[in-house]
């Protein structure tokens, strides 16, 4: 079956394509709704906190309210990125096979509807900032300035994936801070150990573009660790299991939360045994598997809490 018109090359028959309104499909693809493992990726630490402040604070689950304003604000802050991404790196877009298709650089939209569309998904995004405390609602605030900057980050550095790390992983403060109205160890080890799973799983969604990214000047952790990947991505999973299992414990967590993490850490070892980084189709399946690397955490996590109450 030929890509529908205007899809984007790593992301055909989806509900996008098919399904949306013709005259939408170009800003749902800014948004990346029709690729949406990145806002999981973005949400899953925002709900890992919050389960470990409910774990902290010896209650059954988190608050439900929060998990869905969570869920709300990582699509539409992802959405946001994303188009503030694809508006800066629009020539760079333009050049690699891969992002060439996008809404910007194929001219499906201009730059002044792409910055009336993330005008509107910040809105919402705000929105759901401001049903937090005041805490929360500051610490929300102080994320845009890593946003702002990350775009530029791979124009100067072989390091873009730790920017995206502390972004991506700003979540793992949001959720402690939502519950408690401030930050504590806790939640500091759970957002160190999110960084080092963020710049593992992006290395191995780099490693699509690293030729490309070669001949055009941009860098990445693909390019820096090259063959040295698969040790290099055990290094930092293990540092991602080490800081998050600290996290959990310095929080109160028992013998349920030990087994997630031990399942999470399975997952991610299958990672890269799997991880073919001369396939591409290979890399993108890897990465796409992070969201149930990170859904299994979380599970382990809820039920350390319902379990502990419980007893």
């Amino acid at each position: 079956m030929s890509p529908a018109a205007g899809s984007v090359a790593d992301a055909t028959e989806n509900w996008v394509d098919t399904l949306a309104p013709v005259w939408s499909r170009p800003y749902l693809r800014l948004a990346r709704l029709d690729r949406p493992i990145g806002s999981w990726l973005l949400l899953l630490p925002c709900w890992w906190s919050s389960a470990l402040a409910a774990v902290a604070a010896h209650k059954a689950a988190p608050s439900l309210v929060h998990l869905a304003l969570f869920f709300v604000g990582a699509f539409a802050m992802r959405g946001a990125g994303c188009t503030w991404n694809d508006i800066v790196d629009r020539d760079l877009d333009a050049s690699v096979e891969r992002t060439r298709s996008r809404p910007i650089p194929s001219g499906q939209v201009s730059v002044v509807q792409a910055a009336v569309f993330l005008a509107l998904q910040a809105l919402i995004g705000f929105a759901v900032l401001i049903s937090f405390n005041t805490f929360t609602i500051a610490l929300g605030i102080a994320s845009l300035a890593i946003v702002a900057v990350y775009p530029f980050m791979k124009r100067i550095t072989y390091w873009p994936q730790t920017v995206l790390g502390l972004a991506f992983s700003w979540g793992a403060l949001m959720g402690w801070a939502g519950a408690f109205g401030r930050l504590d160890v806790p939640a500091v080890l759970l957002y160190a150990g999110s960084i080092a799973w963020v710049i593992g799983y992006d290395t191995i969604y780099a490693h699509q573009d690293r030729e490309d990214d070669a001949l055009i000047g941009i860098k990445s952790t693909a390019l820096l660790f090259g063959a040295r990947t698969k040790p290099m991505l055990a290094l930092f999973y293990a540092l991602a299991v080490g800081l998050i299992g600290a996290a959990g414990f310095a929080a109160g967590a028992g013998g349920v939360f030990a087994i997630g993490l031990l399942a999470f850490a399975a997952h991610l070892t299958w990672q890269i045994i799997r991880l073919d980084i001369a396939n591409p189709d290979r890399c993108l399946t890897v990465f796409k598997s992070d969201r149930d690397a990170g859904l299994i955490l979380f599970a382990g996590l809820l039920l350390d809490a319902a379990l502990r109450r419980l007893t």
